[in-house]
């Protein structure tokens, strides 16, 4: 499989923001070539968007059903289908996908109930179908860096981990003035029982298992909805258990005025300490137990491997967020490939969002919500940790 991977695309289509970054990303490496797309739920938009896209007129399809229909009798069919559509629409088309074959690249959270997330694990599994979910924070190099020190022993035994996710935009009903990434994320038939906690909180968590390798014992937690006659939380604070005694703090809101996109993460060791920030992402700063404070750079000489395969330019030039969206993409073609070939992956393909990822993050907004509405159990242990 030598040449271009073969993508599809449901969802995404024009006034779509992740949609595009999908694109871009994808695009990055030259590992794909987008050929196929059902764009919109309105069939007429999504044709009309699929061809301003470059893409064929017989593969501009006005349903995700007719791309599955027209791309699986295909001697040429796509090699995976990226789906980039609201919570609630992921499992119908994900169990599609994998009930065709076709390999999928699922936009977080996996589904919008835990039930739902599992059944796909389960099919998935049988049919040996490959699922890549978009965690995009696990792409930069210096997060993989940071896992590479903490898995070597480098701060110690882990003691506490601090991760949040801040943002501001949704600081006013933006929903009712005709916002339509606000609206849907704010409606539970469409989002999921899961407000902040569901649209970024899973990030946060999938960020700080990725990072500290740390197994989730239980969960304590408490939303809040700060802007009048919203449903879902809009801020949430949840306190980890994690197996082994360390312990954990996560923050997600969507209401934080002067934060952008403000993920954190800072862990604390027995013999030091490691501190990465989304909006500073090609450095980590690692702090000894009475030792000088260091920070490491991206396209550094003595990085890890991990980091260096996500790495493509010296230090001093800015890598980003399209960046760490790439490594993902050309992460899952790697290991698309390498299932094809019967081999183990290159090290990009390696430690990647997979489906049983998916799976604990919708298990940990399940705990979540559990949690917060739970009288006499505050402590919850999730389903998937």
């Amino acid at each position: 499989m030598t040449r271009q991977l073969r993508l599809g695309m449901i969802g995404g289509g024009e006034g779509a923001y992740i949609g595009n970054i999908h694109r871009l990303a994808a695009r990055l490496d030259g590992a794909w070539v987008l050929v196929a797309g059902a764009f919109d739920a309105d069939p007429s938009k999504g044709r009309a968007f699929a061809q301003s896209q470059g893409i064929a007129e017989d593969r501009s399809y006005g349903t995700y059903q007719e791309l599955i229909a027209g791309e699986i009798a295909r001697a040429d069919r796509v090699d995976a289908v990226a789906i980039c559509t609201p919570n609630f629409t992921h499992y119908p088309m994900a169990k599609a996908l994998i009930e065709a074959g076709v390999a999928v690249i699922c936009e977080k959270p996996l589904t919008a109930t835990l039930e739902e997330a599992l059944a796909l694990e389960e099919l998935a599994r049988v049919r040996g179908v490959f699922i890549g979910v978009t965690y995009t924070y696990s792409g930069y190099p210096m997060v993989h860096e940071a896992r590479a020190r903490v898995a070597a022993g480098e701060i110690g035994a882990v003691r506490t981990v601090q991760v949040e996710y801040p943002l501001e935009w949704m600081a006013t009903a933006i929903e009712a003035q005709g916002n339509a990434q606000a609206a849907w994320r704010t409606d539970p038939k469409k989002n999921g029982r899961g407000g902040s906690i569901g649209d970024i909180g899973t990030h946060a968590y999938h960020l700080a298992g990725f990072v500290t390798g740390l197994r989730l014992q239980s969960l304590t937690a408490d939303l809040a909805t700060f802007v009048n006659g919203r449903s879902l939380d809009d801020n949430a604070h949840v306190m980890l258990r994690y197996e082994g005694g360390a312990r954990g703090l996560l923050w997600s809101s969507q209401v934080a005025i002067g934060n952008s996109n403000g993920v954190r993460i800072r862990v604390f060791g027995g013999k030091g300490s490691l501190a990465w920030y989304q909006e500073q992402p090609n450095e980590l700063i690692l702090t000894p137990l009475e030792g000088r404070v260091q920070t490491l750079k991206r396209g550094a000489g003595d990085l890890s491997p991990a980091a260096k395969a996500r790495t493509r330019t010296p230090p001093g030039h800015p890598e980003g967020y399209l960046e760490a969206f790439a490594n993902l993409y050309l992460g899952f073609a790697e290991a698309i490939r390498a299932r094809a070939e019967g081999r183990a992956p290159a090290p990009i393909g390696q430690d990647l969002p997979l489906i049983r990822d998916g799976v604990k993050g919708v298990a940990f907004v399940e705990a979540v919500v559990d949690s917060h509405e739970a009288d006499d159990q505050p402590w919850i242990t999730p389903v998937a940790v």
